[in-house]
């Protein structure tokens, strides 16, 4: 019997109307994209909301209480990834695509400077760097993972230039979890620094940003608290410290800098510099209630429950034999609880359409912001591909993607399949 988390959030049990007039519990597998929130978290907003004040602006009682809590929100971060404050610095943004574009920014100096990411990369992890430096990209096998044979080579090839692999901690589209730690080793011993995208990792596994020494630690984490049961819009970035000591921010202006005449600016140390602007109070006093609800639940807990609902699915999947499960359709280790699959004979958004309208099932489908991926998962050739870039409005292939949070159950799951199997009848597939 796996644990029941459902009493720790709100909204789960809410009722909602399908298109023929019937009510019907509302099933979320749509955690991938955002999670709804932890109960802690919105109640220790509201107990919070009368301190409201600015950040690093005032001397008011206030305004020094919300500063306090803010910088001692990074602390709070770092030991959640076994960090330490002497080594690495926490930068507060809106989320993960604003850190990740804030990397590409601060980071690269010149259109020369070499970077690998990789085939299986959410556009927000791909798109910041095209225009900013030398990317290249490594490849994956044929069921998506991650093809470290020729990361090593192409880092071997690359040995002293290339500066930055930037990749995922995880998929968004298969749930695969590529090996961070192992993969810093192979970059450090190349001459290369690591940046993680860890939007989807961060909320489902244990990450120790230093791993077990040096050659294994993380350079650069970012993650968004929108996907770990915290709404209000607050993304991280943990970098090495002296990462950014080089160079002006991208976002100037209030809390960047410490002295301003007519012809100078003198900028604040790190992480103030890359701070610009009030900060979000609100989004930082969510983020650092899930830490504690996570925590308290502890990860490993929430690793158990996401990988038995995963192989549970993957079970039940395997005989409908109209079902079609990209990545692999047994469970393994190495991937979270994410699912994507497509109906013979069934377009995507018509399925997805059909769970959510006649059964209450939310689902994502589509390519899930990561369309090169998606592509070749899909097994979508050159000249195919060329006929969308022609015509951007044409129908495109995608998947559904089912994907878990902690508080989900094998009942879902069981309503799932049975609405699988009567959207396969219903169409006469």
């Amino acid at each position: 019997m796996l644990a029941n988390y459902r009493n720790l959030f709100l909204g789960l049990d809410e009722a909602i109307k399908l298109n023929n007039g019937r009510w019907t519990k509302y099933v979320n597998f749509d955690n991938a994209a955002t999670t709804p929130p932890f109960r802690c978290v919105l109640e220790n907003i509201r107990d919070f909301a009368p301190c409201y004040s600015s950040v690093h602006r005032g001397a008011g009682v206030k305004s020094e209480i919300c500063s306090s809590l803010y910088e001692n929100g990074r602390e709070v971060i770092l030991k959640f990834f076994n960090a330490s404050s002497l080594k690495y610095d926490v930068i507060f943004v809106k989320n993960t695509t604003e850190g990740i574009n804030k990397l590409a920014c601060r980071l690269i100096g010149s259109k020369r400077d070499k970077v690998l990411s990789t085939l299986m990369e959410h556009h927000s992890n791909d798109l910041p760097w095209r225009e900013r430096c030398d990317l290249d990209y490594v490849n994956i096998d044929s069921k998506g993972k991650l093809d470290l044979d020729n990361l090593e080579e192409k880092l071997h090839k690359g040995r002293g230039e290339i500066k930055f692999l930037t990749l995922t901690g995880a998929s968004n589209v298969t749930g695969y979890i590529n090996d961070i730690h192992g993969i810093a080793r192979l970059c450090h011993n190349h001459g290369a620094k690591i940046i993680v995208d860890g939007a989807q990792l961060v909320p489902h596994k244990t990450i120790n940003l230093q791993g077990g020494n040096e050659e294994e630690s993380i350079d650069f984490l970012v993650f968004s608290a929108h996907k770990m049961y915290a709404p209000f819009g607050t993304g991280v970035i943990i970098a090495k410290k002296d990462s950014f000591v080089d160079g002006m921010p991208e976002c100037r202006g209030g809390g960047t800098v410490k002295v301003v005449t007519l012809d100078k600016v003198i900028w604040d140390e790190e992480p103030f510099k890359d701070e610009a602007g009030t900060p979000n109070i609100m989004g930082v006093v969510a983020l650092l209630s899930a830490i504690r609800q996570i925590n308290y639940i502890g990860m490993s807990n929430i690793e158990m429950v996401e990988r038995e609902l995963t192989q549970y699915l993957l079970n039940n999947l395997k005989r409908l034999d109209y079902i079609n499960v990209y990545g692999s359709e047994d469970f393994e280790e190495d991937r979270l609880g994410i699912v994507t699959l497509n109906m013979r004979g069934l377009y995507h958004e018509i399925l997805s359409e059909e769970l959510s309208k006649k059964y209450g099932i939310s689902v994502r489908n589509g390519c899930f912001c990561a369309q090169p991926y998606a592509q070749r998962l899909l097994g979508i050739d050159k000249s195919e591909i060329d006929r969308y870039v022609k015509n951007p409005d044409l129908k495109k292939p995608g998947m559904v993607r089912a994907s878990f949070g902690l508080y989900n159950t094998l009942e879902e799951i069981n309503t799932f399949i049975e609405a699988l199997e009567r959207i396969y009848k219903s169409n006469g597939l």
